[in-house]
Formats: C-alpha cells, sequence, structure tokens
C-alpha cells in the first residue's frame, strides 16, 4: 500500500437513503474483511495510544487492530473481549468520534481511523460463527451476585463478574433483557434478534441468569436479596422517566415522550404491523424537540412509520446539536427538516382535544453558557404557528423513583441520583451502582465503563 493509500479512511456502505425509509433494516452494512484489513493497515500502532485513554472500557485498540490487519480476527475478538462484552452493540452505538476515534492522532486531519466499524466488523464475525460454543456454570460455593436493571450497566457488570468466578442474576423489570438497547434504539441502528440477543445469549454461556419482569422496589428488594444469600448487589436501572417542557397543551392527544414513540416502537415491535399488535400514534406532520440521538431515532422512526414530513425543532442551530454527527447525517440524507432556532411556547388542539398545531418562538444565540455553548434567547415578538399532529418531545429523562423511595437509605445527590463514591459503593454496605441511575442520562459505553469499574471493586472485595 502506498502512503496515500494508507491515509485514507474506509467508508461504511449503507442503504440507499430512498430505500431506507422505507424499512427498519440496519443502515450500515459494515466492512467486508479486505475493507477491514486496509481500515486496520492505516493503524500507526503508536507507543503510547491516546485511543485507549479515550475508550471508557479501556479496549486495547492497537492490539486489536493489528489483529484484524493480520487476518486474525479470532484472536482480535479475544482480545476486544477480555475488557468489553458487548462488542457488536459498542461497534454501532458508541459516540467514537468523542472518545477513541477524537484521540486517534489521525484526527489531527480529521480522518481517523474507523476504531468503531472495526470493533463491529470483528464482534459480527464472532457472532456468525456461532459464539463461544461452550457454557460455563459457576462453581460450587462461587459468591452470589445480583445486578438490578437489564440495561448496559448491569449487564456488562454481570459479564466482568460471571468472566471471574461469580454466580450472577440480572433481575430485568421489562420482558425482554437489554434495557436501552431494545427500548429505546431503534432497528435500523441495532439490530435485536442479530446482536443484541446474540451478546446477551454469550453472557448467559458465561454462567449469567436473566430473570425478567421482576420490578425492583416492588418484585424485588435490596434486602430481600442480601437475605436471600447475595453477597453483593448492582443497581443499573436507568433514568428512564421522560422530561417535558412545561407549557400549555402537552396533554393533547398527539403530544407523546420520545420515550413512549420508541418503546412502542422497538419493544413493542409497532413498525413490524400486524406481525406485531402494539399501537403507534401515527402522525403526517411530525415534530421532535431535541436534537440529541434519541431525537434522531424518533425522527426517523416517524419517516419510516409514513410520515410526510418529519421536523426537528431545536433552539440552536445544527452545530450545536448533541447527536452523534452519522447520526444527525443520516437523518438529513434520509429526509428530516431541521427547524433550527425554534423553541415551542405551547400546542393547540381541536375539539376532540388532539393535537393541530405548535406555536413557536424564534431564537437567536447569545452568549455562552456554563457548558461553554452560546445561550439561545428570545426573538422579540416573533412567534409563528406550524401545523403539526404529531409531537415527540426527547428532551432526556430523569431517575425512576421506584426502587429510590422502597430504599430510603440509599442516599441521593441534590439532582436525585444515586450517590456513590470513589468505588462505586452506595451508602449502603455492599450496594453499588452504575450507568444514568448515578451520572443521569448519558452513553451505553458510558454506562458499561461504569458497570465494569463497579464489577472491579465487587470482584476484590469478594476475592475474585
Amino acid at each position: 500500500m502506498s502512503a496515500k493509500e494508507i491515509k485514507t479512511r474506509v467508508p461504511m456502505r449503507c442503504q440507499d437513503a430512498g430505500t431506507r425509509i422505507g424499512n427498519f433494516e440496519e443502515v450500515a452494512l459494515g466492512y467486508s474483511e479486505e475493507e477491514a484489513r486496509f481500515e486496520a493497515g492505516r493503524c500507526l500502532q503508536c507507543k503510547k495510544p491516546l485511543c485507549v485513554a479515550g475508550c471508557p472500557v479501556e479496549v486495547p485498540i492497537p492490539e486489536f487492530i493489528g489483529a484484524v490487519a493480520s487476518g486474525d480476527p479470532e484472536a482480535a475478538y479475544r482480545i476486544i473481549a477480555s475488557t468489553n462484552s458487548l462488542p457488536a452493540i459498542c461497534g454501532r452505538v458508541c459516540p467514537q468520534e468523542n472518545q477513541c476515534e477524537g484521540r486517534c492522532i489521525l484526527n489531527a486531519k480529521k480522518n481517523p481511523l474507523a476504531i468503531g466499524r472495526l470493533e463491529r466488523y470483528v464482534a459480527d464475525l464472532f457472532l456468525a460463527r456461532g459464539g463461544p460454543g461452550e457454557k460455563r456454570e459457576p462453581a460450587p460455593g462461587a459468591p452470589a451476585v445480583a445486578c438490578i436493571g437489564g440495561g448496559p450497566a448491569s449487564i456488562t457488570a454481570a459479564g466482568y463478574l460471571a468472566a471471574r468466578g461469580a454466580k450472577v442474576t440480572v433481575f430485568e423489570a421489562l420482558h425482554e433483557m437489554g434495557g436501552v438497547l431494545v427500548y429505546g434504539i431503534p432497528e435500523f441502528r441495532l439490530p435485536k434478534r442479530d446482536v443484541v440477543q446474540k451478546e446477551l445469549s454469550a453472557l448467559a454461556d458465561l454462567g449469567v441468569e436473566f430473570r425478567l419482569n421482576w420490578v425492583a422496589g416492588k418484585t424485588v428488594s435490596l434486602k430481600s436479596l442480601f437475605e436471600q444469600g447475595y453477597k453483593a448487589v448492582f443497581v443499573g436501572i436507568g433514568a428512564g422517566l421522560p422530561k417535558f417542557f412545561g407549557i400549555p397543551g402537552e396533554n393533547l392527544i398527539g403530544v407523546l415522550s420520545a420515550n413512549e414513540y420508541l418503546t412502542r416502537l422497538n419493544l413493542g415491535r409497532a413498525y413490524d404491523f400486524p406481525n406485531h399488535d402494539t399501537p403507534v400514534y401515527q402522525g403526517r406532520k411530525v415534530t421532535v424537540y431535541g436534537a440529541g440521538n434519541v431525537a434522531m431515532d424518533a425522527a426517523r422512526c416517524a419517516l419510516r412509520m409514513g410520515a410526510q414530513n418529519v421536523r426537528i425543532v431545536y433552539r440552536r442551530t445544527r452545530a450545536e446539536m448533541p447527536a452523534r454527527a452519522e447520526e444527525l447525517e443520516h437523518a438529513v440524507e434520509e429526509g428530516v427538516i431541521l427547524e433550527e432556532l425554534a423553541a415551542p411556547v405551547s400546542f393547540a388542539g381541536n375539539d376532540q382535544g388532539c393535537l393541530v398545531s405548535v406555536t413557536l418562538q424564534e431564537m437567536e444565540l447569545g452568549e455562552p453558557d456554563a457548558s461553554g455553548r452560546r445561550s439561545p434567547v428570545p426573538k422579540a415578538g416573533s412567534l409563528r404557528e406550524l401545523k403539526t399532529d404529531l409531537a415527540i418531545v426527547a428532551l432526556g429523562t430523569e431517575a425512576n423513583r421506584i426502587l429510590l423511595e422502597e430504599t430510603p437509605e440509599i442516599k441521593l445527590n441534590r439532582r436525585g441520583y444515586i450517590e456513590v463514591d470513589e468505588r462505586y459503593e452506595t451508602s449502603v454496605p455492599g450496594v453499588f451502582a452504575g450507568g444514568d441511575i448515578v451520572t443521569g442520562a448519558a452513553t451505553v459505553i458510558m454506562a458499561m465503563g461504569a458497570g465494569r469499574s463497579a464489577a472491579k471493586q465487587i470482584a476484590e472485595n469478594l476475592g475474585l
């Protein structure tokens, strides 16, 4: 390969935008072996790899990339799996551009190594070949650990502990394991059967037991788990309570939280009607409020559900949108309209109580706020009405209170999330926590990093 070729990042093949808005099949198609080895060959194999420091689960990136380049994906998978139990998921949904790829030295020329795409390539090969092919059982007398919540933080903690000999049980409130991976992220970004379920099966092969329909604080409590003999408990229940604006008209028929809309489509499989009979509110003129990944997911789902037009309404500009660059680009390619520098003031309905329009306040950017972003401020007298029959509010989430109210001895911070020390232990001895229930809504990989760090401490306490 010439130096010029090595510097060229291999693009990811995708479904054509005009085709994919008519289906829920995965948009990104992955690398071939030739593409993966070519991309891996671009790695400089730095002596002090900054990319590893940018990975919340500390994947040995240069080592696995080197194995891909040499044509040994099995070795690459073993290297990744030494720290990351969900690589096929991470390769698809992690914000690599802000983490490992953001720290890549090639990023100086805006052409970082495609680390996430290579991770996905390796993991997909492993899953296609049937996974580990062997099952483990915890040794007699192995210490028992309970993980409450079936999302990324808990299942990462479970995988880490099971690999070190613990007897791990994961308690999940819903009827499917995976948390936000199954109810929040659409099929076209993260296939459930071919990716999520297969990676969870690999954890089951390690001896992890999954118990569904167990609601923390109702059908299972921390006290009862210790009474049953569990030596430690990890709480990874996420933060799934949606936020709203608090403006007039939010109770109209047709105003939904992104949580409800996406849960019906993803967990309830409403996109596959009539094979699944979950109802979903059909909108023709859809407005989505917020500009993170959840907002992009909701907007792109609405297009696929037959909307005439879909608008992202955001009080700042495209440059400040917090969604992953790839998700924003895909949304725009598919026809999502960006309604920038606008904020809703009220929703209006008809005499049947159904949403018909939203009043928007035009905004402009003022001085930077505490985060460094320029604060949006209203333009005086600049109100306008926009027709909409489905409004999806994607403003973020906060802590669900069920387990927290049942366990008042767990200390919370001023924002209502669980407070932990540097070892991820809560105010209750033997109870650890991590993920969104500690930090507030964040990324899948950040939750996984917290689950792994907490599991390390649990393992040390139990002598594993």
